[in-house]
This record gives C-alpha cells, sequence and structure tokens, in this order.
C-alpha cells in the first residue's frame, strides 16, 4: 500500500494530494485529515467504494455516513428541498465543523445514509481536506467519510492513529493515509437535522465544536432534541468512541475516594484528569493531565484515550468534566466510551 511519510506536517503536499484524489477516483478508500477527526474516504458516488468504507470499518449498513464537498460544491446536486435556513448556517458556519442533515436528492444513493431518504453534508476546513476535494473529480465530487477507524471504536486524530487502527502493509484496506498533522478540534463535527424543518425545526442529532447555542444565535429559533422518528445519523449510538480498555467517569468530587477503592480491589488503574494533583492519590499505571477549558480537551481527548488503551491498564478513569454547555460535545463522547463499563464496578463506587 502507498502511504504518505510526511507525518506530522499540516502542509500543502500537492503531488500526495493528486495521488489520493486518483486513487479516490479509481474506487479506493484515502484516509484525509479534517479539523475534527481523520475520516476514512471513498467517492460518493460508487457504490462498490462506499461499501468497501462498510467492510473496512465492520460498520452497521444502516448507519450513515458523512459526504465531505468542497467550498465551490453544488449543495442542490446532494439534496432537495433544501430550507433558507440551510443557507444561514452555511453562511455562518462552513467551511467548519457542522454537518446537516437534507433532504437526499432522489439520483444520490440510499447507502450513504442507511436507506433514508435524508444525506449528510460537510464541507471541511482543513486545508488539505478543502485541497483534496478540489483535487477529487475537479472540485464536483463528493468524498463520503466516516471517521478512520473501526467501528465503534475511538476516532483518529492522527495520521499514526488510522496506521495503527488498520495497518500500512498489503493487507491493509486503506490504499493512502494523506497527512495533514494532529487534527485541530479533535472530535467529531457537530449533527442538525434541517431535512424536517418545516415540522420539526432544527434538529440537534449529535453535538459537536459548534454548539446548539451558536445555531440558536444564526437561525434565531430554538434547537430542538431529537425525537423517535429524527433520522439515524453518524456517532449516536449509545456505545461508541470506546477503547478497548473499560472506560469510567466519576465526578470530580469522588475521584479520590473512587481511585482508592478501585486501587484496593487490585485494579491496574490510568487516569486521565484536569483537576491539580489528582494523580497523587493511589498509584497509576499513566496518566493524562488534560487541558480544563473544553477546546483544548477536545483536541486531546482522543489521543489521551488512545494511548492509555495501550498502558496494560485495566480501567481507564475519568474525571468527568463540567457539565456545562460549552462541554457538551465532549460530555457526550465520554458518555458513549463509558456506556458499556458503567455496570460493571457499581458496587464499588456506590458512595
Amino acid at each position: 500500500m502507498d502511504l504518505s511519510s510526511n507525518e506530522g506536517s499540516p502542509s500543502l503536499d500537492h503531488p500526495a494530494i493528486q495521488l489520493a484524489a486518483r486513487k479516490l477516483e479509481r474506487g479506493e478508500l484515502v484516509a484525509f485529515p479534517s479539523e475534527t477527526v481523520y475520516g476514512l474516504g471513498a467517492d460518493a458516488e460508487n457504490p462498490a467504494a462506499v461499501a468497501r468504507i462498510y467492510s473496512a470499518k465492520g460498520r452497521p449498513s444502516n448507519h450513515p455516513v458523512i459526504v465531505h464537498i468542497a467550498p465551490e460544491a453544488d449543495l442542490t446536486y446532494w439534496a432537495h428541498a433544501i430550507p433558507s435556513q440551510a443557507y444561514q448556517l452555511i453562511a455562518a458556519f462552513w467551511p467548519g465543523p457542522l454537518t446537516l442533515i437534507l433532504q437526499r436528492a432522489a439520483h444520490i444513493s440510499s447507502a450513504l445514509s442507511g436507506g433514508q431518504n435524508s444525506i449528510g453534508i460537510r464541507c471541511p476546513s482543513h486545508p488539505v481536506a478543502q485541497a483534496l476535494l478540489r483535487e477529487f473529480k475537479g472540485g464536483k465530487g463528493g468524498v463520503a467519510g466516516p471517521s478512520a477507524n473501526k467501528f465503534g471504536h475511538v476516532s483518529p486524530t492522527t495520521a499514526q492513529h488510522v496506521r495503527d487502527e488498520f495497518g500500512d502493509g498489503p493487507q491493509s484496506p486503506v490504499g493512502y493515509v494523506l497527512d495533514g498533522g494532529q487534527s485541530e478540534v479533535g472530535i467529531e463535527s457537530t449533527i442538525i437535522d434541517l431535512s424536517r424543518f418545516a415540522t420539526h425545526g432544527a434538529v440537534l442529532l449529535r453535538p459537536g465544536d459548534i454548539s446548539a447555542a451558536e445555531i440558536a444565535a444564526v437561525l434565531g429559533v430554538a434547537i430542538q432534541a431529537p425525537d423517535t422518528a429524527a433520522p439515524r445519523a453518524s456517532g449516536t449510538l449509545a456505545a461508541h468512541y470506546a477503547p478497548r480498555t473499560p472506560v469510567l467517569q466519576i465526578e470530580p468530587a469522588h475521584c479520590r475516594i473512587a481511585l482508592s477503592r478501585l486501587h484496593q480491589a487490585g485494579q491496574r488503574l490510568a487516569l486521565i484528569s484536569y483537576s491539580p494533583a489528582m494523580e497523587q492519590f493511589v498509584p497509576l499505571v499513566a496518566h493524562c493531565s488534560m487541558p480544563d477549558a473544553p477546546h483544548g480537551y477536545a483536541h486531546n481527548l482522543y489521543a489521551a484515550l488512545r494511548d492509555l488503551d495501550h498502558v496494560n491498564a485495566d480501567i481507564i478513569v475519568v474525571e468527568m468534566p463540567p457539565q456545562d454547555i460549552a462541554w457538551q460535545g465532549i460530555n457526550d463522547r465520554l458518555r458513549r466510551a463509558a456506556h458499556v463499563s458503567t455496570t460493571l464496578f457499581a458496587d464499588i463506587l456506590r458512595f
């Protein structure tokens, strides 16, 4: 397999971008950087290529993918009955970490949306992603691009994370890894459903770096919570974004006693915390000290989870971040990462 070798460099490597675009056009899978996380890209109009994404990730066929388009792309090629509110959000936040769910154009395959009549569209702001999208099919194509990891695992925020996930030998399903340095945002895009705006308004399906409050300020309407008939969207299953090591979230006020009880029970502990001196309470296998501001925390989160997944710990304990709106995207990811583990140690953690 061809792999770019400029790990850590966010500069525009035009030969690499051209090569990646040609590979996409031939139906191969290409991992590419975005400001959120790295995506596993395929030609959105090539059914065989899209099927390769699902196969490589082990992704259920009813779980939608997001289509990435260039800034100059024609949105009406991909969607129809687009409400004016979509263009308000595009003017405010594109290119950027916002995915819009719209009504899918009839000629666009339902395989992209898990069989639904909707479609997720995003225009990333990362310069390497934009260069790739402009080079691919002369800027008129779309790249289906869920996160470049096995389904349900921690998303990658560096090219090396992608290689760690899929390998870099001839057996790798990824034909090329386009390196753009570490993703700046660090968690996936905010997803807003506008496909039913006339009847349901704007619906937040997945929180991210762009908050519901920011979106509401642009639209002048409150953002709604999803109902049972809301479209399925990427990254919204109860268990998601999880390392192989169990993750436990502990409220800051209970962290010291929880760490002590887990240590006394013989558990090998790794810790993610933002409070000073939290790591001094018990012996730890490893510790990641996080920024105490949401943007810095999100930037480092997936790298921390991936690092601690390889230290031979029994549990990754996470000091629960603040619960205010600025941390909503982070708390969403941590809640899903810890979903399977929350009942495993319930007896130890009764306070």
